[in-house]
């Protein structure tokens, strides 16, 4: 086989977290659209490096490499909504079993799978700890009511409890404050595990074997900045792709490229878009 082959990995969390802010909602709403956009992603960055007509566009693919994590299959008590909740049966773990069904009929695409691990009970969204914390300042003017609590003999005896204006204010806005959680507020602490270090072995594994001559990562941080400096010293060509995300600045010292197989969203952005022919099998998708 050739060397002079095209491996594309793409960080399947992250591709699927900004393909809805780059395409329209009806052009990702199903595994079999998602597919569709992943390979007009790659027939864009194909295109790009070796130009042509695009019709033998995927002789130049070595092969497409989907990372992710099989979803979260436990249960868990929702301490908001008081119901239990069964992970393995939700939307989401439906949803991303059927794509991957779809990836795996894909050609010259391979699924490498990470899992899915429960590293702590539920928290609480980061934008509202700061809220939560305040409540405990908010909640101040009740310790007054420890010292009548320990005089009192008869449980069934009123409990008067003197306020300020702005003390009755303070309380009444911690009780609203917890009172408006809703269950998205709160998360089950789960990580995913192994997707990361399956990227890293197949860049290292690519490059050491020179089963290619490029290497396009379709990824949005700098976890693979060690992969990516090995790939470049065997001279592999290392290209970035962070579908019009801000990356760091240390990326920018160990890639040969950065740019983006699908189009920024807005019309202003499309102009900064190398134009690129399609291939038949895309023009409906172009048109829609």
């Amino acid at each position: 086989m050739s060397s002079q082959q095209i491996a594309i990995l793409i960080d399947g969390g992250f591709f699927l977290k900004r393909l809805g802010k780059l395409v329209s909602a009806h052009r990702c709403d199903t595994p079999e659209n998602i597919a569709r956009c992943v390979r007009q992603l790659c027939f864009t960055h194909v295109m790009r490096l070796k130009g042509g007509s695009g019709k033998l566009w995927q002789q130049h693919l070595y092969r497409v490499f989907f990372y992710d994590a099989q979803p979260y299959d436990g249960k868990a008590h929702h301490p908001v909504d008081n119901k239990l909740i069964d992970f393995g049966k939700s939307d989401v773990a439906l949803n991303r079993h059927q794509l991957f069904e779809q990836l795996r009929k894909e050609r010259k695409l391979a699924l490498r799978l990470g899992k899915v691990n429960r590293e702590h009970d539920w928290m609480l969204s980061p934008r509202l700890t700061k809220s939560a914390l305040k409540t405990r300042v908010q909640l101040a003017p009740l310790q007054c009511l420890t010292g009548q609590l320990q005089q009192v003999v008869d449980p069934a005896e009123p409990v008067q409890l003197q306020l300020s204006t702005e003390q009755a204010r303070q309380l009444l806005s911690a009780h609203d404050f917890w009172q408006s959680l809703r269950a998205g507020d709160v998360a089950l602490g789960l990580r995913q595990k192994g997707v990361d270090m399956r990227i890293a072995i197949d860049i290292a594994s690519l490059t050491l074997k020179q089963q290619v001559s490029t290497i396009v990562l379709v990824a949005g941080d700098s976890d693979f900045v060690p992969a990516a400096k090995l790939a470049r010293r065997e001279g592999m060509e290392f290209i970035l792709d962070p579908l019009w995300q801000k990356v760091n600045d240390d990326l920018f010292e160990h890639i040969d490229a950065l740019q983006s197989g699908l189009k920024r969203p807005t019309r202003e952005d499309h102009l900064l878009v190398t134009s690129v022919k399609p291939a038949p099998e895309f023009l409906d998708d172009l048109q829609g």
